[in-house]
């Protein structure tokens, strides 16, 4: 993988939406390039979380562990950004990723991310309205769901 071609991946992922060239190029400098076989263990639930990965080729699995069962969440594919919270929050792992074939991914450190949101403000308060979208619309859903559960 080049950087140019980190950075194409980079420019495909939502959170990434409104960076410039440079501030994708900064951010495909700083980011980890792994490769994993099919198999191998991305990260694991309930771990504490320090970075999102973005899976550049490949499928990568999430299963949540309960009680008595493993329950597969999903499978994602190249663009995909995984553990988008712990770039912006201490996190644990809600779900165990495995990757389900060969990948490749750019792992990305939330103090990485930080540096970014440091460096371009004009990202961080956009990328903050865009977060209080999501949350006021997660909580109206949650809220709309609120008869089916009460007593």
């Amino acid at each position: 993988m080049s950087l140019e071609s980190d950075i194409a991946i980079l420019r495909n992922v939502p959170l990434f939406e409104g960076l410039a060239s440079d501030q994708l190029r900064l951010l495909a400098f700083g980011a980890e390039r792994r490769r994993l076989s099919a198999g191998e263990i991305v990260f694991r639930q309930d771990a504490q979380a320090d970075a999102g990965f973005v899976i550049a080729s490949g499928t990568v699995v999430l299963v949540s562990q309960g009680r008595d069962r493993q329950k597969a969440v999903g499978s994602f594919g190249p663009g995909t950004l995984l553990g988008e919270l712990a770039l912006i929050t201490e996190t644990t792992r809600p779900a165990s990723a495995k990757a389900e074939t060969s990948c490749e991914l750019l792992r990305i450190t939330r103090p990485m991310f930080r540096r970014m949101l440091e460096e371009y403000p004009e990202y961080a308060a956009g990328l903050h309205e865009r977060l209080k979208l999501q949350f006021a619309e997660m909580t109206r859903q949650i809220l709309a769901l609120e008869d089916r559960f009460s007593g």
